[in-house]
Order: C-alpha cells, then structure tokens, then sequence
C-alpha cells in the first residue's frame, strides 16, 4: 500500500516565510515594485481613534459587540482560508496569554507596523495576531479591521500572496470608525498582489479603488504603484499622466524610488538614452539607511538600458555590480527567512546575468552567477546549524569547485531560464557551457516533466518510451561517460525530475553512472567535507499508530525498521504508539543516521506545512511538519531517509529551493537527505532501503549504496517499472560513510 494519507487539515500554528527585507526595501527591490503600505499606514494616519485597554471597547461601539465577534468567528470558519484566520488568532491568544505586560490592542498594531518596517515579518504578523485577538475579545470591530490590514501587510511583504489577500478582503469587512486606514492599504496590497501575480487589469482596479478610499497623504503612495503596474500593462499614455502628476516627495527614499518608477518609464517608451542618464544619476545618490537596494536597483536599470542601446557587454558588467550590491545589502539583515525570500525575488537580475553572460560565451561567469543565485539563502541557514566557518558562507566559483572535486566526479548544473534551457558541466578539468540541439523553455520543461512523473506514477508501460525521448534531450547533450559520478544541480521544474529515471544509450542512468542531487555544489561540497564519515548510530521509526481514519497501518515500513536494524547493533527503535513526535524531537538531534517509515503528505501550497504522520500523541494528531524540523538543531545527524511518499515534494520558489522537507532538513544542519517525489510501493521501498542500509553498514559510500538499492529493485521484473524503484533521491552530501 502507498504510505500516503488523505485527512482533513487542523488548525495548525503558522510559521511565516519573508520576500522583503522592509517596505521600504519592498519598494526599492521588487521587479514590480508596489510602494510602502506600512510606512505610509504610520506616518498618514494614527493607528487607533484612542487608546483603550484591552478588555474595553470604544465608545462608538454597539453594545453587542461580542456577539458581533462570535459573528466574525463563525463566519471565518466558514472560509476556505480557515485554517489561515483561526490560527492566526489561536496564536495571538497563546502570545497574549503569556505577556507579562498586556497592551492596548491598537498598540500591538503600532508594533507590527514598525516590526514590518524592519523586516521582521514573523514578529510583525505576531504582533498583529494579538491584537486580532484582542479584538476577537472584546469585540472592538475597529480593531478587527486594522489587526487584519497588518496582518495582510505583513504577508504581502513577506511574500505570501494568497495570505496576503484573505486577510486583505477581511480587513475590507470592518473598516472602522476612518476607513480610510483601513480600506486604502487594503485595497492597495490586493493591487500589489494582483502586480505581482502578472493580472495588471485587476491590480490597476485594485489600485484606483485604493485611490477613492486613501487619505490624502497616502494616494501618492498608491498612485506611484499604479503608475508601475500601468507601465507593466503596457498602458504607456495613462503612466506618463499618473507619473507627471505625482507631487515631488520630500523623503530622499521615496524620491528615489520615483526616479527608479520614471526609469522604468522611460525604457518603456523606448528612451534607453534618457533613462540611462536617469539612472546613473541614481546609481551616484546615497539614501539615508538604505543597505544597499536603491544602488543596486538603478545598476539594474543601468544594465536594462545599455543592453536597449546594444551594448552588451556593459550591460553585464553592470549587472554584476548590482548582485554584488544586492550580496552586500543582504548581509545586513539577520532574518534567514528574509534572506531566503530577497534572494529569491531578485531571480529576474540573475536571470539576465546568467543569459548575457551565456551569450557573451563565457561560460565560466555564466555558471558562477547562476551558483550564486541558488546558493546563498541555504548556505546562510547550514552555516549557522553545522561547523560551517560563519565567514564562509559565500558561494563557490567554478575554480574553487574544480579543485575540490576528484577525478570521477562530474557536477551537472541546469539553469531553466523563460525563453531557454542552459546547463554546464564541471569537473576537474574545468566548466563548459552545454548547447542544447532542442529549445526548451521553462513553460515546456514544466509540462514535460509533470506529464512524465503522472506516466510513472500510473506505471504506464510507454514510460521506457518517454524516457529514452527525454534522456536525448536532457542527457544526451552533456556529453558524461558512463561510470563517472553524478551529482546533477536541478532548477525550476527538473526538481521534480527523476534523472535515475531517464535513459541513455539504452540503459537508465541510474545504471550507467552513480547519482545524487544537490540544490547547489556549494551546499553540497561543503557538507560532504563536514561528515566524511559517521559512527553507525541509528535512530529509526516504523508504521506509527494513527487513527485508522486518517490513514491505514504499514505493516511493512515496521519489517523494514526492523531489517535495517540488525544492520546497526544498538539502534534506538519506535514503533507503533511510540513512533511519537515527542520522541522523535527527544532523540534526533543526538543521533547520526535517522530513519523513518511512515506515511506523509505534501503540502505544496504552504510547504512548511508538510508532514510526516507520526503517532497519535493524548488522542490527538501530533505530526512532524517541515516548520518543525526549520526549527530543530540537526548538525550532528548525517543521513536522514523519509522512507514516506512525496517527501521530497514542497513548492519550487523563485529562490529556485523547493520548500518543504528538502529545505527544511538540510536548513536544519541534516547532511544527505532520502525523499521520494511521488507515493511509493511499501513492498518495492522495505527492498529498496534494506539493500541501502547494508551498503552502508559495510562502509559502502552512500551514491553507491543508493545505486546499488535501486538497481536491486530494478533487478526484480514485478518491480522493474520506474514507478518502484526511481521515486526516492539522494539529496545533499553524496560522498557520506558510516564507519564499521
């Protein structure tokens, strides 16, 4: 049976994700960029008509005011985005319960403004969350509609777009004694949205509506977006008006970002020559506090507008400039979240770089910036879990990586860019950039490879079929001999790729070449050189007692614990009931090889919210989400295999890092990590894994452990369909012993 679950979702606390660093950097850094919600929220209008204490409401409130909060309750149950609003407020009533000092409820909305400010968007929605609560309490509507304008503005910064708008449209429910501060910067973040999610028709409505209902000090600000989103549009005549007609501002940011707006104007019509005066005069500006962001945004204009006159190779240079502001200006930050998502929302600079570099034939540049871009947001988070040199948390050029890599290896780096496929190969001899015969653009990688993972998941017998096409499109170009190791770089959509799965010259990879995944060659050579080799310490899990509702027993995930465990005298076991969370968090961090057979389910719309069902704790669901592990200390354990279904799905972020279990462990300071990328055969897995573990309980090296285990599978005709042997891979340090 697939160790897979289906189940209704409880309420679950919520762990917020960042794009931004501040509104302020939201505006100077966005490719679309919107303009400060926050910021604008304080210095136009106070936050709250007076202070009160938390258990009054104000005077203009109905005398049923509580009753009208049970009323708001019950209909956010009955939202799709319950779980969203509910746990929002369950959190802010655990957070206030534990102040030692409780404030006024519009005071907890003043915190979460200046938290926004400061790119603390965890704290900030918290902030918010209490007085959501509050709120809820006291039945203060006014406060109710600024608790979720704050909480939408702090989502929309942090990137969580559909979190953004539901409590966006909720803020629109209860716009309070001045809706003005309420309905502007709501309407103005589901413009924001909209801009972002590329539905300009819908953000320049959003727009002019948050126009109608904004003060006069904040219309400026939403004016100044919607001149941006019209330009997106390609709505050039109505910009230039909206543009000519915005009052000079007398802050130097604001300033800047309008000259960064006009910039972008002026591109749009077709005036490179113009714009690249604009923007050099920028580049030479110093903002006040500004890290770095509005330099770096105007090099980007500066690249934009030398490449309009044909001068491509200042365009890259510039354009190597702003990363390397962007790298300066990210380091000031302390948030790892925040560092995720602003590196993840600059992918369309590294993007450009990465193409005109390419174009300009030099591969090794190519190559490098496209490291870079992956790299950096997870070689923050391991540094900071393993003996990582906290100096050295930069990305490695392809120099660097040579040197590092023995004669056998052979690293494969994909980059999927809009238009285009780019991929180079590196070894010890040197980089070189791969020429793909067949354009394949990002769009038809995704189809190709979502149209392929559904062929193998319904065991299709014209998979073999399928790929041989994709091993000549993918493959067949890099030109690798067989035997040599494989450690394959994906990007975008070739994260959910079964490479093993492909075939060459009539075999499948995975029987011509040893093979492992990394989401970088930084991350992944430096962790192969923190746990060369580990003491055979193992901690494992099997077939956890669950409600029978939710999901069925595995009898054979508990055979399996129990053959990997005469593998290793001494492991530590849990089975059933005792398959628990608890002991799971108790015991990982001091063990070395952690193994868990069980179901789980992915969860690609919120990826930290992706489980492993582990054992009913009290009477009650307990599971292992991914936010769980983003917070434990793993740095001591060297292997952990997710002998589960899909618990290597998540969502692939602009950030190119697919969210969810992968990002999770290895942040968490986990070595190599086994996930499976669709709903895996028990029987097919219990062989799969066992083979594995006595590979390496002999001291075989994990890339060949993990060969020899799928090939035993393939070996097998009931079993030599991909879908039983290709769905798990090797993620991480691919070089990894276990002492004898």
């Amino acid at each position: 049976m697939p160790r897979a679950a289906s189940f209704a979702f409880g309420l679950a606390v919520l762990l917020l994700g960042c794009s931004f660093a501040s509104p302020a950097a939201y505006a100077a850094c966005s490719p679309e960029p919107g303009v400060m919600v926050a910021a604008s929220v304080a210095a136009g209008a106070q936050s709250a008509p007076a202070a009160a204490p938390p258990t009054a409401a104000p005077a203009a409130q109905a005398p049923d005011a509580k009753g009208e909060a049970r009323e708001v309750l019950a209909a956010i149950g009955r939202l799709d985005d319950a779980d969203t609003a509910l746990s929002m407020a369950a959190e802010g009533a655990a957070l206030y319960a534990r102040e030692a000092v409780k404030l006024d409820g519009y005071a907890y909305c003043s915190q979460a403004v200046e938290l926004a400010e400061k790119g603390e968007f965890r704290e900030s929605a918290r902030a918010a969350s209490k007085a959501l609560h509050v709120a809820l309490q006291t039945g203060n509507t006014d406060l109710l509609g600024k608790a979720y304008r704050d909480l939408a503005i702090a989502f929309s910064y942090a990137g969580q777009l559909e979190r953004a708008e539901q409590f966006a449209t909720l803020a629109l429910k209860y716009p309070g004694l001045d809706p003005t501060q309420v309905n502007g910067p709501a309407r103005k973040v589901l413009g924001d949205v909209r801009t972002r999610q590329r539905r300009y028709d819908e953000a320049i409505a959003a727009y002019d509506q948050a126009r109608g209902e904004s003060s006069a000090r904040f219309r400026p600000l939403v004016d100044a977006s919607l001149a941006n989103a019209l330009i997106l549009s390609g709505d050039l005549a109505r910009a230039r008006s909206v543009v000519e007609a915005l009052p000079e501002p007398q802050d130097v940011a604001q300033k800047a970002q309008l000259q960064r707006t006009r910039g972008r104007l002026l591109l749009a019509e077709n005036k490179p020559a113009e714009a690249l005066a604009l923007y050099q005069q920028l580049a030479g500006t110093a903002v006040p506090d500004d890290p770095g962001f509005y330099r770096a945004w105007a090099l980007d204009g500066v690249s934009r507008s030398e490449q309009a006159l044909g001068r491509d190779t200042d365009a890259a240079n510039a354009l190597d400039q702003a990363i390397g502001e962007f790298d300066k200006a990210r380091a000031r930050f302390r948030s790892d979240e925040f560092k995720m998502g602003l590196f993840s929302d600059l992918q369309s600079v590294f993007e450009r770089a990465i193409d005109l570099h390419s174009r300009l034939g030099q591969a090794g540049q190519a190559f490098d910036i496209s490291e870079r871009s992956r790299s950096r947001a997870l070689l923050d988070a391991v540094a900071g879990r393993v003996e990582i040199n906290q100096g050295d948390v930069s990305a490695l050029d392809a120099a660097s990586l040579q040197a590092m890599l023995r004669p056998d290896e052979v690293v494969v780096a994909y980059h999927t860019l809009p238009d285009r496929l780019l991929a180079w190969v590196l070894s010890s001899d040197g980089v070189r950039e791969v020429t793909f015969p067949v354009t394949l653009p990002r769009a038809d990688l995704a189809r190709l490879v979502d149209a392929y993972r559904d062929a193998l998941i319904r065991v299709s017998p014209n998979a073999a079929a399928v790929s041989d096409k994709i091993g000549q499109l993918l493959l067949a170009p890099l030109g690798v001999p067989a035997g040599k190791r494989l450690v394959i770089i994906p990007h975008g959509p070739l994260h959910y790729l079964p490479f093993q799965a492909l075939r060459l010259d009539g075999q499948y990879l995975i029987e011509r070449n040893p093979i492992s995944i990394a989401p970088s060659i930084s991350v992944a050579i430096r962790l192969a050189r923190h746990t060369p080799t580990v003491a055979p310490q193992l901690l494992a899990f099997g077939n956890p007692a669950i409600n029978p509702d939710v999901a069925d027993p595995l009898p054979g995930a508990e055979r399996e614990v129990h053959e990997l465990a005469q593998q290793f005298p001494g492991a530590t076991l849990f089975f059933r009931e005792q398959a628990n969370k608890a002991n799971f968090v108790a015991n990982a961090p001091q063990a070395r090889l952690v193994h868990i057979a069980a179901h789980a389910m992915a969860d690609t719309l919120d990826p930290l919210h992706s489980k492993v069902l582990l054992a009913d704790e009290n009477g009650q669901p307990n599971y292992l989400e991914a936010k769980d592990v983003l917070g434990m200390h793993l740095g001591n354990v060297a292997m952990v295999a997710l002998s589960a279904c899909e618990s290597g799905l998540g969502r692939v972020e602009d950030g190119d890092e697919v969210l969810g279990f992968t990002r999770s462990f290895l942040s968490a300071g986990t070595s190599t990590l086994l996930a499976s990328l669709w709903p895996v055969s028990d029987a097919a897995t219990e062989k799969l894994m066992t083979t594995l573990y006595a590979d390496l309980a002999k001291g075989v090296e994990v890339q060949d452990a993990m060969r020899d285990a799928q090939r035993a599978v393939l070996a097998n005709p009931e079993t030599a369909h991909p879908y039983y042997w290709a769905p798990f891979n090797l993620i991480g340090n691919w070089r990894l012993q276990v002492g004898k």
